[in-house]
């Protein structure tokens, strides 16, 4: 049953920390979906039916070698072949106890049987968060966070930094070639730092890259409540712009915006994540067109022949105000915003769980398979149709 809810008035919003502790971050805790708002008048869209079967380890991982946390699934160029982004069999790939960082490959391609056929990155990110593969076949990987010194929690606010480590790794997007080559680095090694002057060419909390026809870059930012905007590169990487501020305006204003697509048209559509919204903007000025709160709290958003695939992964589990709302991946039209299928969450159906469940990323390849990237069940799900 397909349901569509566009609204036109401003949206109350409440904010939660993030967790920010020195130059870096020991946790990445998402912010709260507010208590109240818009999208409480949007009955929940749980109905509709599930054309799906899930395939469970489906990827094969070199032997030995276990699932980390992921929230990066992306198609190649091809169609069928597949590129993810984990976080070292953990939730992070520095070990922030030890000061050093994973000798795991993060970056892995499997082919359209499941074999992996290619990895990389090394060392190279703290917490991969996003993917994007653009149209000359290159991989976009975002890192969430960094390994500068961070205080544990519950520490002293005067308590010693640990030690600076040897290479500042993290909050940069890095393009690479299809065997592993880097191409362009976005922002400084460490990002912009909170309470210290703001490079608007450097990045805090890189959530979702996309390119542009004409090879563009935007990157989606902010994972708390410290900030959120859109930021705009040429393809060269010189900075252009950046659009928006934390809040919950129907213009302008974003609470986590955390996964980027766009439609045929040409439409911009951002996951708003903790707005409980998907915005709909022009991809030039990033006004508003359209406000959509059906496909629920997406933090990861898909589109393929005008087709939304939406992954809600914390309804419930981390907003108890959105509990009503059943985790999964909704799939809808870009054209009318109507809800057509929904495959709830596969690993965890227990209303009471906590954490990040279900798909953070979704993807769809040629043949119209749906793959899932979750970060608190560690796996890659495959969905093929009945």
């Amino acid at each position: 049953m397909g349901r569509v809810l566009r609204v036109g008035s401003l949206v109350a919003a409440g904010v939660v920390a993030v967790g920010a502790l020195g130059g870096g971050f020991y946790a990445q805790a998402p912010a709260q979906a507010p208590a109240s708002g818009a999208w409480m008048a949007a009955p929940p869209t749980n109905d509709a039916p599930n054309p799906y079967n899930t395939i469970e380890g489906w990827a094969k991982l070199p032997e030995g070698r276990t699932w980390g946390s992921t929230s990066a699934v992306e198609i190649d160029k091809d169609g069928k072949s597949i590129w993810v982004a984990e976080r070292c069999a953990a939730n992070s790939c520095w070990d922030r106890a030890k000061g050093v960082m994973s000798p795991l490959q993060t970056v892995f391609k499997f082919d359209s049987t499941g074999k992996m056929v290619a990895s990389f990155g090394q060392g190279m990110f703290v917490f991969p968060h996003g993917i994007h593969v653009d149209r000359d076949g290159n991989i976009w990987v975002t890192d969430g966070q960094s390994n500068l010194p961070a205080r544990a929690p519950g520490a002293a606010a005067d308590a010693p930094l640990p030690a600076m480590p040897a290479k500042v790794v993290g909050h940069q997007v890095v393009k690479f070639s299809p065997d592993g080559k880097v191409l362009l680095t976005l922002g400084k090694p460490g990002g912009n730092v909170p309470g210290q002057p703001a490079d608007p060419a450097s990045l805090y909390q890189p959530n979702d890259v996309i390119t542009y026809p004409n090879g563009d870059i935007l990157v989606a930012e902010g994972h708390g409540n410290t900030h959120a905007r859109l930021v705009r590169f040429d393809k060269t990487g010189k900075f252009i712009k950046e659009f928006g501020k934390l809040g919950d305006g129907l213009t302008g204003e974003f609470n986590q915006p955390h996964g980027l697509a766009f439609d045929s048209r040409g439409r911009l559509f951002i996951a708003d994540r903790s707005n409980n919204r998907i915005q709909i903007v022009d991809a030039e000025t990033y006004q508003t067109l359209d406000t959509w709160y059906q496909f629920s709290r997406l933090s990861g958003i898909f589109i393929k022949d005008d087709i939304v695939y939406g992954a809600d992964s914390e309804s419930g589990s981390v907003s108890p105000p959105h509990k009503a709302w059943l985790r999964g991946i909704r799939i809808g039209s870009a054209r009318d915003g109507k809800i057509t299928g929904f495959i709830p969450d596969p690993s965890n159906t227990d209303p009471t769980a906590k954490g990040t469940l279900a798909a953070e990323g979704v993807a769809v390849d040629a043949a119209g398979n749906i793959y899932g990237a979750e970060v608190g069940p560690r796996k890659l799900q495959r969905y093929v149709k009945k």
